[in-house]
């Protein structure tokens, strides 16, 4: 085993205590039975590998003494047989103790699965007061992209309440948008993300009239699918067909993606380069199995594999599945992979689709922080420019879907340049500086023109560049 392997702590870790037993860690607790950790305090934490059920247990202490949360990081590193070496990587310190207290609203946002894919899920927040119940402050105290809306007055009326005209014929994409068709003065929202008005409203004659329908109208079970091609598309960019795209060409693309420096020694085999001080290393890549017979082949480099298809296992050859290639660069369009997240995979000895899965885990959860951060800002976009924020009372409005550390980690954020956003003042509380509406704006033209500027750098000589 060269150097640490990097894994990030995901929330059934936390509650069981235990570290999953990914692909890339199967040669890091190659046998079952218990296996001591010291930490960089000196303390020893006694913990059990238990193969049949892909983890090992016995790290509450761990979590606990560290106070670790979610997306935390555990650097492993092997000093003897059943020995390791764990440096914990925290975020902000959260306050477990008041999370557990504050316990789950009765109108906490639910997780509803917007897309899938076979390595990327689409989740979104979405609060679902109980039927029959009239929500009295759902308009004060929750995002307006994660409230419920299009109720009258009335009871909250849920999808599954909703009549829905038995005539009425399907409303082709092209069909006018529903927000024209509503009576004067009902509010509209133009964001895609918002949870949708029921699907039917009266007109000031009492008429029923059908609205288009949805995204989260076509997420409730009981509602019906007018076809398979009506489905919720994932938000995945496209895939290039298989064949389309030459292994050498994907190779080009993952190197440049990740960052790695991609060498070509000849016809059918090529180096993978990261060049990182003391984290460097190299991967030689044989693009068939015929080019292991080349001189290139034995080449230097710290780890060597093959391009097979999914179902080859050639004997005594680590393994590159053409299918975990293009599964690999899915996720690397999607969110930012880099050649320390990869080099626990490479000495596995075998990337294949369950590996892609694996780093599936790792985007899933930059694309969690991203969405916890857009979450928050939502939250905070509800409250007029120049007064408090309370951290306590913004956890209460974000409900379960945010917990303290996360929601402490985005404040400071926040308060910190490029942002400004907000002015720390003790106890939990911050100023809002500004409307955060003019805040993304300004964001957005100082962006601008630094990109107006770097274009200007770069076309200027080299000896006269700053």
């Amino acid at each position: 085993m060269k150097g640490s392997v990097r894994y990030i702590i995901t929330r059934p870790c936390l509650s069981e205590g235990s570290v999953r037993l990914l692909k890339y860690l199967d040669s890091v607790f190659p046998t079952d039975g218990p296996v001591s950790l010291l930490d960089e305090r000196g303390a020893e934490h006694q913990a059990r590998v238990d193969r049949s059920a892909g983890r090992v247990y016995g790290l509450q202490d761990l979590y606990h003494r560290h106070n670790l949360g979610v997306n935390d990081v555990l650097l492993i590193t092997p000093l003897a047989e059943g020995r390791f070496q764990v440096e914990c990587v925290v975020k902000p310190i959260s306050d477990r103790q008041a999370t557990l207290a504050r316990g789950r609203s009765s109108d906490a946002p639910q997780r509803v699965v917007v897309s899938e894919s076979p390595y990327v899920r689409e989740v979104r927040l979405e609060r679902r007061p109980a039927s029959g119940v009239r929500s009295v402050e759902a308009p004060a105290t929750a995002p307006a992209a994660y409230s419920e809306a299009g109720h009258k007055g009335g009871a909250v009326q849920t999808p599954e309440q909703t009549p829905v005209a038995p005539a009425a014929p399907a409303v082709p994409e092209t069909a006018k948008p529903a927000s024209s068709r509503l009576p004067a003065g009902t509010p509209t929202t133009s964001r895609a993300g918002s949870p949708a008005a029921s699907s039917m409203r009266e007109t000031n004659s009492g008429t029923p009239v059908s609205a288009t329908p949805t995204i989260a109208d076509r997420r409730v079970p009981a509602a019906p699918r007018a076809a398979p091609s009506d489905s919720v598309a994932p938000f995945a960019p496209p895939t290039r067909v298989s064949g389309e795209a030459s292994t050498e060409e994907m190779l080009q693309e993952l190197a440049q993606r990740i960052g790695y420096r991609l060498e070509r020694l000849t016809d059918g085999v090529v180096r993978l380069k990261a060049e990182l001080g003391a984290q460097s290393y190299s991967v030689l890549v044989a693009l068939d199995l015929a080019a292991t017979a080349r001189p290139e082949w034995r080449s230097e480099a710290d780890y060597l594999t093959v391009v097979v298809g999914e179902a080859e296992r050639p004997q005594g050859l680590p393994r590159l599945t053409r299918e975990a290639l293009g599964a690999i660069l899915e996720n690397a369009r999607l969110a930012q992979l880099t050649p320390i997240e990869l080099r626990g995979y490479w000495n596995a000895g075998s990337f294949d689709l369950e590996s892609a899965a694996s780093v599936a885990e790792l985007v899933s959860a930059q694309l969690s922080q991203r969405g916890v951060f857009s979450f928050v800002l939502l939250s905070l976009a509800q409250q007029p420019a120049h007064s408090v924020v309370t951290t306590a009372r913004l956890a209460e409005r974000l409900g379960s879907g945010v917990n303290i550390a996360e929601l402490k980690g985005v404040l400071e954020t926040l308060a910190s340049a490029p942002f400004s956003a907000l002015s720390p003042l003790g106890n939990g509380q911050y100023y809002l500086r500004a409307d955060v509406h003019d805040m993304l704006r300004g964001l957005g033209e100082y962006a601008e023109g630094l990109r107006v500027r770097l274009n200007a750098e770069a076309r200027l000589p080299a000896s006269l560049r700053s």
